[in-house]
């Protein structure tokens, strides 16, 4: 350490005596000039020493940012939540030129909202241990208003004379879209897989209907129209099959006009020969003047077909199934059915409709979780109401078509 400010006090301490002597005659070796001296000789000692210390902190500092600098990850500064300083990676990451450019601004103005309070919480947290945290991840926003995904660990520093926050992070931006990219493989490939096991559960509808037929054709019941619902019935199947095959390459489904009581009757005519074989009847009434709906008709047969082996599989010992239609209120019809089977406990409502969760003993929940799927997709509500015991209603509301808009062209959604 110099003591370059020592010895300039003392000599000017020194040169006052001497010019007191010259000027008045005094003595120079006297108790002030001792007193002096040593006071001169202790506030330069702590002049020098203070000195000291602050280049000392200075090149601290200047390696300290030499240091910062050289690391190819992002390295930032911050003191009440401003940037004090920031590397070259940093800079560029926020979408400056140069650092002067960032220092000053404030750390929450590159922050999405919707993560700040995360920020803060991590910030309390690195106040209060003095000591690195866990890694965390936010969404940040350069200058010119783009996007990205950060991961940052930070530290409690001592720099620039005061107390800060470095942090040290990556983009992840491209990590994080590799990520979501196999997930939405995987949850294709599960999708896939579901439907590739719901195969047998959606075809048994038809093939049930066929076997039907079969029979009374083996017991010379021969007529027409059960050669044509026969041939229907292999239609059907050759539909579902190319439904789950469109799924690696979906294709938009087209909505048209339909009467929901042809519709009905036609999947009750369908599913009629798998009811009369359980001892099962099936009954409906229709209000006058139904309002047409629009629909994929395919997809609301399946729904139907699915809810009515549901209830025929609900009464193992027969009974019977209603559907009621009605108008439910302006632009809006309801489809309920009704059966008299074994019901479904209250505290399993809630989760029909996920995939394999099912009340029955060999199912896989998949005709159900179609159902939901379909219904939602025609922007309309499946709710269901049972009790054990007594039976189950399942209520479809979907919106209808006007009576002015049913000569319109069929749309694709």
């Amino acid at each position: 350490m110099k003591r370059k400010g020592q010895l300039i006090l003392v000599s000017i301490s020194i040169l006052f005596t001497i010019y007191q002597k010259l000027a008045d005659q005094h003595d120079i070796f006297t108790l002030d000039f001792f007193i002096f001296t040593m006071i001169a000789w202790a506030v330069g000692w702590q002049f020098d020493k203070a000195r000291y210390y602050e280049k000392k902190a200075r090149a601290s500092e200047e390696n300290y940012k030499k240091l910062i600098d050289s690391l190819p990850q992002p390295v930032y500064i911050t003191q009440n939540h401003r940037f004090l300083y920031a590397n070259d990676a940093a800079v560029k990451m926020a979408g400056y030129t140069r650092r002067e450019e960032m220092i000053g601004k404030a750390l929450f103005d590159f922050i999405l909202p919707e993560y700040k309070d995360r920020l803060m919480e991590r910030f309390n947290q690195v106040n209060i241990e003095k000591s690195p945290v866990n890694t965390i991840e936010y969404k940040a926003k350069r200058i010119d208003g783009s996007t990205f995904f950060f991961e940052v660990t930070s530290l409690y520093i001592s720099f620039g004379g005061g107390q800060a926050i470095l942090s040290i992070g990556k983009d992840i931006t491209d990590r994080k879209e590799q990520t979501e990219n196999l997930l939405q493989k995987s949850e294709m490939l599960a999708l896939l897989g579901q439907m590739a096991a719901g195969i047998a559960h959606e075809i048994r509808n038809p093939l049930t209907s066929i076997r039907g037929f079969i029979q009374l054709f083996k017991a010379k019941q021969l007529k027409d129209e059960y050669f044509d619902i026969v041939l229907s019935e292999l239609d059907r199947i050759n539909a579902i099959v190319s439904e789950f095959l469109v799924l690696a390459k979906p294709t938009a489904a087209v909505y048209i006009e339909r009467d929901i009581k042809q519709l009905l009757n036609d999947v009750v005519t369908l599913i009629g020969t798998q009811s009369i074989l359980n001892n099962v009847e099936i009954t409906a009434k229709y209000e006058n003047d139904l309002p047409k709906v629009s629909c994929e008709e395919n997809q609301l047969k399946q729904v139907f077909l699915n809810l009515f082996k549901n209830a025929i599989e609900a009464m193992p010992n027969g009974g019977n199934i209603e559907v009621t239609v009605r108008k439910k209120r302006e632009n809006q019809l309801s489809i309920q059915i009704t059966d008299e089977g074994v019901g479904i406990p209250k505290e399993r409502i809630p989760t029909l409709g996920e995939p394999f969760y099912t009340t029955k003993e060999k199912g896989t929940g998949l005709g159900l979780m179609t159902c939901y799927k379909i219904i939602k997709s025609h922007h309309g509500i499946l709710d269901i109401q049972s009790t054990v015991n007594k039976g189950t209603t399942i209520e479809i509301i979907l919106p209808s078509i006007s009576q002015t808009l049913l000569n319109i062209e069929p749309i694709k959604v």
